[in-house]
């Protein structure tokens, strides 16, 4: 069934889209929620969202990490405030950005480093002339770029689903008198700190997931005070907002993060600013890094295994090299898991999708049969998914319950997890 803007919770939603800037199109437009509204509105997973002592429940560690991929993004446009909420709403353990620059260097959640396929840039006139072409990654991109426009530019801006097959219904304006909010266009670009703020503000631990995304790119065209880098950047917002900590120590808890990139040596940089974890992203085998110019089959070797892991907790690879695919049909897996783990490297694969276009044919177009197959057959420790709720229920409905979640708070929590999904069906 397919959920509305409805579903968000009102105070969680205003707190994650109140912009940081003074602009008037930023804020959604609120009316008073009717009756019916707060019939049927939503609440938070999980209920009562608080421990025994009153503090939020914290983040699981017992089993895969469900990792919501730019947001719950199968549903709600990707990298947008509403596409997290929805990715809490559901019960991921951590939500998943991309981190890119503006040309003023203001730090910003988005995937493409190019506007032109998820927002509406090109139906702008007052940006017509900011189209160029650079080389990036050792190709020439033309098209209107993130760092060739400001902050407040981008604010301007309206998001829009990727994949036409999506839900198209949160592109445009609606005045429908069922809807809670009602926003002037489609959502808009937000900030790293805002998209800190969502987590932080959630009723429960949720861990971040932030890639430093195009670094060696983000350097070029954009130049910070007292010649500091993209990379510096992202860690001091970070840490202003409390990030920190080794993995699983008692400050990491508090706010989870893994620090992600393809850039291996943006990773290895940032070793000397946090102790936070890293994680670093594996593509095609025949694709080159973009800051090392090796191939990402020989950044899988063991020999490059044992000097990473002095500076990643784990690795994020693209699922076709561990599970190679022939006619849209999975073929043996790759010892790459087993090789990862041996050297005590955490495997976090990308992306996990419920759509046919995505499903290979082994799984008989059934995104449960696939989540089974990768977390008990090949043993992966987290997977970025683009529909966290399917993740989540297979997970709920297979986990068996531990001696530490069986207090009548955390079953209640169990149920209505399982529970609300289906209560507006």
């Amino acid at each position: 069934m397919v959920k509305k803007i409805t579903d968000i919770p009102s105070i969680l939603l205003n707190k994650a889209l109140k912009a940081n800037l003074d602009s008037p199109d930023f804020e959604p437009l609120q009316r008073d929620a009717t009756k019916k509204d707060k019939e049927t509105l939503r609440t938070p997973y999980p209920l009562p969202g608080v421990g025994a002592k009153g503090g939020k429940l914290p983040i699981q560690t017992s089993r895969p990490y469900n990792i919501a991929h730019r947001g719950s993004n199968g549903e709600i446009p990707e990298e947008t405030a509403a596409a997290y909420l929805r990715g809490i709403e559901e019960g991921t353990d951590f939500i998943e950005t991309d981190v890119l620059s503006t040309k003023d260097g203001a730090l910003i959640c988005f995937h493409d480093v190019i506007l032109d396929e998820t927002t509406n840039v090109a139906s702008h006139k007052e940006f017509f002339d900011r189209k160029r072409t650079y080389e990036v990654q050792g190709f020439n991109i033309t098209g209107f770029f993130t760092f060739d426009f400001t902050l407040k530019e981008l604010k301007k801006l309206r998001t829009k689903q990727r994949y036409s097959f999506r839900d198209q219904q949160y592109n445009e304006t609606s005045n429908s008198a069922d809807l809670l909010f009602v926003f002037a266009g489609k959502y808009p670009i937000i900030t790293f700190e805002e998209f800190i703020t969502i987590a932080r503000d959630a009723p429960r631990v949720v861990g971040i997931y932030p890639e430093i995304k195009n670094p060696v790119l983000m350097n070029q065209h954009v130049k910070w005070p007292g010649g500091k880098r993209f990379e510096d950047k992202v860690v001091e917002t970070l840490k202003k907002y409390g990030y920190g900590g080794s993995y699983l120590s008692k400050k990491w808890l508090k706010r989870p993060l893994f620090i992600q990139s393809f850039a291996p040596s943006s990773l290895v940089y940032i070793t000397k600013l946090t102790d936070s974890p890293k994680v670093l992203l594996i593509d095609d085998v025949t694709v080159l890094t973009e800051d090392t110019n090796q191939t990402y089959a020989e950044i899988t070797s063991d020999v490059y295994f044992n000097y990473i892991k002095q500076y990643v907790v784990g690795i994020g690879p693209w699922k076709d090299t561990v599970v190679p695919v022939n006619n849209n049909y999975i073929q043996a897996p790759t010892d790459l898991v087993k090789r990862a783990h041996a050297h005590n490297l955490q495997v976090h694969p990308y992306t996990y999708r419920n759509e046919n276009e995505f499903l290979h044919l082994n799984f008989s177009q059934d995104p449960y049969k696939e989540y089974e197959y990768w977390i008990n057959e090949i043993g992966v420790d987290g997977l970025f998914t683009d529909f966290t709720g399917s993740l989540h229920n297979y997970q709920e409905w297979t986990s068996p319950l531990s001696e530490t979640s069986k207090s009548p708070r955390q079953l209640l929590s169990q149920i209505a997890s399982l529970v609300l999904p289906y209560a507006k069906a």
